[in-house]
């Protein structure tokens, strides 16, 4: 039987609602790691660096798809919560046009900035000329990037969260299959590493269009509408956090570089390339999650659920806080064999990966809190709160930390940035959930 978001939800629903959106999300974090996999072991470790070095830009330049996903999500949730299905269909329409439009617009300015970027941020020689190779590559398929960032909110708040895991996971199978044919068989290099990327990020963002083009059985589907500058707004201001905490994670990757570069040079941002690939899986769970309880909280929300809002709230802090141990439990158990699928070549850096991995992983046990935090208030439409936690915890605390510890440990504190970054994080977070208790009846 099909689940819907007006449904009560135990446990056992709760888990089958939400897991197509967390191994949606892992799929797509997938993509970065399995382009690291085969660049490091098929084409050599400066082309490695070059594609972590490049990463944190072309992550911005995606991240508007993002904020008109999950800002656009929560307002569609909340329109059907109150009934009114026609608007929802136009809201979901405008926000697909918008999210193409500027994904057009985006791709062509990334296309000419990112030789003067890269070299601004520090690279230079081969390591440059790779850099811009890459990232011009993936900038081609930008557009279906971005569509399907939002895809993977939209999919969910339709009440095909199923449906959404099997569009994702195709785009990742074609990502993988494509990586091994264009790397590890045929002589492409760092070329065919980002043109494996480009294609399957064509397969996430362009199948579902024919989904939604067409009368289907969902709650949503495209058609007509207007410009509405007011709904546009309200989703942009919605979805600022997910933004803001993209843009910032970007931007303090490449401080991060920056900071790596000085006190361990090339060797340390391979190591942090394989913390990043592993983060970025793990933190996918926690967004996965986030994202697919995000729609029911908002839909109870708009219908004034508060019942079933306080038990949404009380079951979600105890799956993040349990998997949030269990999950720095795993860190810590598997830092020597993860380290080793992407650097084994090399004993100096697998050694200093190993190393690094001891310490970040502490990370993991704070990181889930603030995560769900974030999209918990903007599934509740309060998206100053969730872009304030989103800024403080990817921008503020953590430019704070990497520049700060360093001087006091070297290497060492760029490690434990992170995990004094998501402890104040965790905190300030668990400040602003029992402070708006009253306001939002959960």
């Amino acid at each position: 039987m099909q689940i819907q978001l007006s449904d009560h939800f135990d446990f056992k629903k709760l888990f089958r609602f939400t897991l197509p959106s967390v191994v949606m999300m892992v799929f797509t974090s997938i993509y970065g790691v399995v382009d690291g996999f085969f660049v490091s072991n098929f084409v050599g470790k400066t082309p490695f660096a070059a594609v972590n070095f490049i990463m944190p830009f072309l992550m911005i330049l995606g991240a508007v798809g993002f904020m008109f996903g999950t800002g656009g999500s929560a307002l569609i949730a909340k329109t059907l919560g109150e009934g009114d299905e026609g608007k929802a269909r136009q809201m979901f329409s405008l926000f697909i046009y918008a999210g193409a439009g500027a994904g057009v617009a985006i791709g062509a300015l990334g296309f000419v900035l990112v030789r003067p970027v890269a070299a601004w941020l520090g690279a230079e020689g081969s390591m440059l000329e790779d850099c811009v190779l890459y990232g011009r590559i993936t900038l081609l398929a930008l557009p279906a990037l971005m569509l399907q960032y939002e895809f993977q909110s939209f999919f969910i708040t339709a009440a095909k969260p199923g449906l959404g895991l099997a569009v994702t996971v195709a785009a990742g199978c074609t990502n993988m299959v494509l990586d091994s044919l264009f790397t590890a068989i045929f002589p492409w290099g760092l070329a065919g590493a980002a043109a494996a990327t480009a294609v399957s990020q064509l397969v996430g963002g362009i199948v579902p269009l024919f989904y939604f083009g067409r009368k289907n059985k969902s709650l949503l589907r495209l058609c007509g509408t207007g410009f509405d500058g007011k709904v546009l707004l309200k989703a942009c201001a919605n979805g600022s956090s997910e933004l803001m905490s993209n843009i910032s994670m970007s931007i303090v990757s490449m401080l991060y570089n920056a900071q790596l570069i000085r006190y361990a040079g090339e060797d340390g941002i391979a190591a942090y390339g394989v913390l990043m690939y592993v983060s970025f899986v793990f933190s996918a769970i926690f967004i996965g999650y986030s994202t697919g309880v995000a729609p029911v909280v908002g839909f109870h929300y708009g219908a004034g659920s508060h019942t079933e809002l306080r038990s949404l709230y009380r079951k979600s802090l105890a799956i993040t806080l349990t998997a949030s141990a269990v999950m720095l439990a795993l860190a810590e158990a598997l830092a020597r064999p993860f380290s080793a699928v992407f650097v084994s070549y090399d004993p100096g850096l697998f050694q200093m990966t190993v190393h690094a991995f001891a310490v970040y992983s502490f990370s993991f046990l704070f990181s889930g809190l603030a995560i769900f935090g974030s999209a918990f208030f903007t599934a509740l439409n309060d998206g100053l709160t969730s872009a304030l936690i989103s800024f403080l915890r990817t921008l503020v605390f953590q430019v704070g930390a990497v520049l700060a510890l360093p001087l006091i440990w070297g290497i060492d504190g760029v490690w434990l940035s992170i995990v004094a970054a998501e402890v104040m994080a965790a905190l300030t977070t668990g400040a602003f959930l029992l402070g708006k208790r009253k306001k939002f009846h959960y």
